[in-house]
């Protein structure tokens, strides 16, 4: 049996239709395993990890930043990074961090639970002095609704906000289903010594004791290499390349 922890309303990652890439990737790995693929459903929220797989109420956890220090993880199966969302319409098209189109746009950012907390983004508009300009919105939004991370994507495609920065697979995920044409383009830079990293590798994660499950999954990964790359495009997963010197970090999902 291969018990994974997943959260039930998180699209484009997961949710108890098993309509997320995540679910697909699951699968994937149940399958070539011969193992019966069971969930644990838990919202990934602080203390996500002590909750579910540290507490033995599953096994696997996919999508967890590589050498997160809570689990024993996989080498990186994709990279991806924040990037600008659009309307294709838009009269100004944003690429940089450091485009001083930035400084006039209405620009939508996520922030983190109840405390504010701030994301990449966040940081890195506000260590170069955009603040005011700057509307915010919660990473796990209204709970109660489905796909809730979603709303900043509708605030693009509404105009509410001018341009949206927002982590690579949400926004690719949600853009190709908007209600109009949009554009997902990754944010540079992507290490920005200015604030946090805005590109992470992305691992599975397994009990820190688990090195054989860990071991297993990994040769899944690596043998089906390309059924794991169709699954990310098949989402919209936008992916970068993975520098000299990849920078990883510690903490739940970017």
């Amino acid at each position: 049996m291969l018990r994974v922890c997943a959260d039930p309303n998180n699209l484009p990652f997961s949710n108890d239709r098993r309509e997320g890439f995540e679910n697909r990737l699951a699968e994937l790995l149940a399958r070539e395993m011969g193992a019966r693929l069971e969930y644990t459903w838990w919202a990934q929220r602080r203390g996500f990890f002590r909750e579910t797989v540290n507490a033995s109420k599953c096994d696997l956890v996919p999508g967890v930043p590589t050498r997160l220090d809570m689990v024993l993880t996989t080498r990186p199966y994709y990279r991806s990074s924040y990037a600008f969302v659009q309307r294709r319409d838009a009269a100004t098209r944003v690429t940089s961090l450091d485009d001083p189109a930035l400084r006039r746009l209405k620009v939508g950012v996520q922030f983190i639970g109840d405390d504010y907390a701030n994301t990449p983004p966040a940081h890195a508009l506000a260590a170069r002095g955009i603040v005011e300009n700057v509307v915010g919105f919660s990473i796990y939004g209204d709970y109660r609704e489905p796909n809730p991370p979603a709303r900043i994507i509708d605030a693009v495609a509404d105009g509410t906000v001018d341009v949206a920065i927002v982590w690579g697979p949400l926004g690719g995920y949600f853009a190709r289903r908007g209600r109009v044409p949009m554009t997902v383009v990754p944010v540079t830079p992507q290490v920005d010594p200015r604030s946090l990293p805005l590109a992470f590798d992305v691992s599975m994660g397994v009990r820190r004791k688990d090195a054989a499950l860990r071991d297993e999954v990994q040769a899944v990964l690596t043998r089906r290499h390309d059924a794991v790359a169709a699954i990310l495009d098949a989402y919209g997963v936008p992916r970068v390349p993975t520098p000299p010197r990849a920078t990883t970090v510690a903490g739940a999902r970017p």
